[in-house]
């Protein structure tokens, strides 16, 4: 079967090396607010129809090679879209994990009026009334070396009718800048990138499943091909020993009208004849079992022009042409090296990797050093009085008002006037950290399972393999035997065929030769299929089935 090269199509999936983000719509786009504030509330599924089918419609028949098959399969079979559709979920997974480097924007205003009785005159007003109105505005982020950053800036607006106010309405602004580094725990890009590199291992580990998974399907489907050739040739071996029965009955009534056999003789052709009919209405049937299976591999079921159309499939059964040995150790280096499922296994070796340097990094010391700025401004309409505390009783005077506004307190916060800055370190040191050594230890534990699982997996595939590889050889033979057995059937019917003529022998024996051609004609189609079967299976335990069948996962 190496000569048999299909270039079929791609299955789409991200390479390896590369895989792409999911697009994530970021503030202020366009695509920002309509994921966010429009749309519909549920998501709207439309699967489409099976494609291709009509390209291999030939006069009312759907016209079918092996290739042709498959690339229908590999377009139309509804398990495999579902096992592309799912390593979505593991690139989602990806996305998921840079979220923590995602920069997060805060915005808040509020206003609260007081009005509240005063109980001595330097209350400023009998009834004092104030209007405060705070506002914020702030800007986190966890850069990729693990240092949080915090942005902000708030103030507040404040109106009030006490007579000692100096500035009304007053306005005051702070703009503060604080970071918090981690130096033992979560200190680095590379531990930061941990949960990124665990997702992508995953998203790695689901390629590899979904190929492991993709050429069990494929075989399943090449496995239904063959099952339709088989019992289609059943069908014309029945169909053929139904005509050799029918002659002999057309003989052996035309010799019983003529007198040359009594009235006893005719019941044994009837009795094969019938047989043969029952064998043929049998094979017919399973036929038809046997398409209903091939037309959903490849998505014909769902389309009501070709549910019901017949099928011609275009490969024959010949016997195997290859007769060298196969070399048993050989194949099981092959089927290290690409099968997808053994590949997929030790990946998980690479996931505990990770996973037990982030249960070390949780098991360090929490030391921090915190650095802190900030800035604060004042601005707002200034009034000057005189007289504030008389002692006499009588009012403050207004000497002068000097205008102010928002203006006024940026230019104190940022031109540094008043700034209050410092840092601090802070240590936490759990005397007792048992979820932590837990997790430590799982992550240990959890890695050496997946070596002895990797090795089980190893010593199933090379068990697989040898088993594959004998029931190959052991094909060949019994195709040949078969061969031969054919051949001495076929001659064993025209011997009997002559002596019957001849009248030196019975009916009974020419009907067993008969018969025993019909089984060999059909033992040799079995066993051709059955061939092309294990053969089939060599190459799935191998992990060389997409290679050879030219499909192309990228």
């Amino acid at each position: 079967m190496r000569n048999r090269h299909f270039a079929i199509l791609a299955l789409a999936c991200a390479p390896l090396a590369a895989q792409q983000l999911l697009p994530v719509p970021s503030f202020p786009k366009g695509d920002y607010f309509r994921a966010g504030f429009s749309g519909p509330s549920t998501p709207r599924v439309e699967l489409q129809p099976p494609v291709r089918l009509s390209d291999f419609v030939v006069d009312g028949k759907l016209e079918i090679s092996l290739r042709s098959y498959l690339e229908l399969v590999l377009a139309n079979n509804t398990e495999i879209q579902i096992q592309k559709l799912s390593i979505e979920i593991q690139r989602n997974a990806i996305t998921r994990a840079f979220a923590r480097f995602d920069p997060v924007l805060t915005a808040g205003f509020r206003a609260t009026r007081t009005t509240t009785p005063t109980n001595d005159v330097l209350a400023g007003a009998a009834t004092l009334s104030q209007l405060t109105q705070p506002y914020n505005l702030g800007y986190q982020q966890i850069l990729e070396n693990g240092t949080t950053v915090n942005v902000g800036f708030n103030g507040v607006r404040q109106t009030t009718n006490n007579s000692f106010a100096t500035f009304n309405p007053s306005l005051t602004g702070n703009f503060a800048f604080n970071f918090t580094q981690p130096l033992l725990r979560d200190r680095g890009g590379y531990i930061q990138k941990l949960p990124v590199m665990v997702a992508r291992s995953r998203f790695r580990q689901s390629q590899y499943q979904m190929q492991d998974q993709v050429m069990r399907l494929l075989q399943q489907a090449e496995l239904a091909y063959w099952s339709v050739i088989e019992a289609r040739e059943a069908l014309v071996v029945q169909e053929k020993g139904l005509a050799l029965q029918q002659a002999l009955l057309e003989r052996s009534q035309r010799e019983l009208q003529l007198g040359a056999i009594s009235a006893l003789e005719i019941y044994r052709p009837q009795q094969s004849y019938a047989s043969s009919e029952i064998q043929v209405t049998q094979a017919r049937y399973r036929l038809q079992q046997a398409e209903d299976v091939l037309r959903r591999q490849m998505g014909a079921d769902l389309n009501p022009d070709s549910r019901n159309m017949p099928l011609q499939l275009t490969e024959t059964v010949l016997p195997p042409a290859d007769d060298r040995p196969i070399d048993k150790e050989s194949q099981v280096e092959t089927a290290y090296r690409s099968r997808p499922d053994l590949r997929s296994t030790l990946q998980a070796l690479d996931i505990d990797d990770l996973n037990y340097k982030q249960a070390k990094n949780a098991y360090q010391p929490d030391l921090s050093l915190t650095g802190n700025y900030t800035a604060t401004g004042r601005g707002g309409v200034f009034t000057q009085r005189t007289n504030v505390f008389a002692g006499d009783g009588s009012r403050s005077t207004v000497t002068s008002i000097i205008p102010g506004g928002f203006g006024d307190a940026l230019s104190q916060v940022f031109g540094f006037d008043f700034p209050i800055y410092g840092f601090s370190l802070t240590l936490r040191l759990p005397l007792r950290d048992r979820r932590a050594a837990a997790d430590l230890a799982d992550a240990q534990i959890s890695k050496r399972l997946n070596s002895l699982r990797a090795r089980s997996v190893e010593q199933q595939i090379r068990q697989e393999v040898l088993n594959a590889v004998t029931q190959v050889e052991n094909s060949r033979a019994s195709v040949r035997l078969a061969q031969v057995a054919l051949d001495f059937s076929k001659k064993n019917e025209e011997a009997e065929q002559k002596r019957y003529d001849l009248g030196v022998t019975t009916i009974f024996f020419l009907l067993d030769a008969q018969t025993a051609l019909t089984n060999s004609e059909s033992n040799l189609v079995t066993q051709s299929v059955q061939y092309r079967r294990n053969l089939l299976n060599l190459l799935r335990t191998t992990g060389q089935l997409l290679e050879e069948r030219g499909v192309v996962i990228e």
